[in-house]
């Protein structure tokens, strides 16, 4: 976890419709997830339904710059981000019609 969808490559700016892992190429999963950033004051702030794109294989998890920003995260890191529960809840209604 830890990489926001921010230049890592200042020659490659990212858009959150990328389908593919900057780093390695496969494809992401895009979904809504619950999530910790650390600040760099070591405070920690909680969000909630944050939509975001993951890689299973390298463990990174993209969000939009713009929302980053709107949050007031962009000097933060994701430390912990899981599939939010409101996302599970629906597959699961989904797969029981």
């Amino acid at each position: 976890m830890g990489a926001l969808w921010r230049d890592d490559d200042p020659g490659e700016p990212m858009t959150f419709a990328q389908e593919r892992c900057p780093q390695c190429g496969r494809s992401l999963t895009a979904t809504r997830f619950d999530t910790t950033f650390r600040l760099p004051d070591e405070t920690e702030r909680l969000c909630f339904g944050i939509p975001g794109s993951l890689c299973e294989d390298c463990h990174q998890l993209y969000v939009d710059p713009e929302l980053i920003d709107l949050l007031d995260l962009g000097t933060g890191r994701c430390v912990f981000a899981i599939q939010s529960d409101d996302v599970l809840q629906e597959k699961a209604r989904a797969g029981a019609d």
